[in-house]
């Protein structure tokens, strides 16, 4: 039995848009968030530069850190510049330590960047009331980029859904098939789902890759409120048509998948991505069923969702 898909295929599906060279190797080309497992080296600092980008893509957890980080550190600046000033032009400072006038000059350069003004403490002169203007400017100015960059993080719209853990090699009609599942575990709707799958596989005695789209039983619906079993079946025509599972390992085989929807809470187009190493595949199993009905309604178990059980293969 011949472990090489067709020739024909190769020449149709040879790149998808990563490069046969670019992906040469073993390694994951794309990881199972989403993310894709390249790096660019030797970039010009300022080409690189994307503040924007940065703070609306990162971690909520590191996004606060440093908002909380610059807030502290601004204000450390500004009571420095109070101190150097003199602490004879901030009236109603009652510290006579260095260490306790410092810290009376922070938290009134704190109120004074918020523009709250509890007015114990005011400036004098006009060197401390040029900086306490800056000051409140930049407090302006930085909060309502903050504010910005907290909506732009709220209201950017993605297509968070749950994939299966594993992707399985189950009997299909009279054949088999490839599959995974997917589910959508939020309260958003999405409409006109669509997925794309492609197996990326090393060439015989070469480093390159190969690159084919799957045929898909379905490659879209139109709603997705319960989970979507995505089968990809192995006919004549299917690259993984007489591909063993040593072979997959041989060939360091990754499927990636892309699928695209329509969400209608933002009105907008969103995208998901993940993908499945060979090791990642379950030879005869199938998934089991997840849908129950209770009370009138059906009920997902979304926590099923990598749930399998042995299938003898046809």
């Amino acid at each position: 039995m011949s472990t090489t898909p067709k020739t024909s295929k190769q020449k149709e599906y040879n790149d998808f848009g990563l490069g046969e060279k670019a992906t040469a190797g073993h390694y994951r080309v794309l990881n199972k968030d989403g993310s894709f497992n390249i790096k660019k080296e030797n970039v010009a600092f300022w080409e690189k530069i994307n503040f924007f980008h940065a703070l609306v893509s990162m971690k909520w957890i590191k996004f606060f850190a440093i908002v909380l980080a610059t807030y502290f550190c601004v204000n450390l600046i500004f009571a420095s510049v109070y101190m150097l000033i003199g602490i004879e032009h901030l009236t109603g400072i009652y510290g006579t330590t260095p260490v306790e006038q410092f810290v009376e000059a922070f938290f009134f350069s704190a109120q004074t960047i918020t523009t709250l003004g509890y007015g114990q403490v005011a400036p004098t002169g006009i060197l401390a009331n040029i900086v306490a203007a800056t000051e409140s400017m930049m407090g302006l100015l930085g909060f309502a980029l903050a504010t910005g960059m907290v909506y732009g993080r709220f209201s950017k719209p993605a297509a968070k859904l749950k994939y299966s853990q594993t992707a399985v090699i189950a009997p299909y009609r009279d054949i088999n098939g490839f599959m995974f599942r997917v589910v959508n575990p939020h309260g958003n709707q999405l409409l006109e789902v669509e997925a794309s799958v492609s197996l990326s596989m090393l060439r015989d005695s070469s480093p390159l890759r190969d690159f084919f789209t799957l045929d898909l039983e379905r490659s879209n619906v139109v709603l997705l409120p319960a989970a979507w079993t995505i089968v990809h079946p192995i006919t004549d025509d299917s690259p993984f048509y007489g591909i063993s599972q040593t072979d997959l390992f041989r060939k360091d085989a990754e499927i990636i998948v892309v699928i695209k929807a329509f969400d209608e809470t933002f009105s907008q187009s969103v995208y998901s991505r993940s993908s499945y190493k060979f090791s990642e595949i379950e030879w005869g199993a199938k998934f089991t069923y997840l849908i129950s009905h209770k009370n009138g309604k059906s009920s997902v178990d979304v926590s099923g969702i990598s749930k399998t059980e042995k299938a003898s293969l046809n």
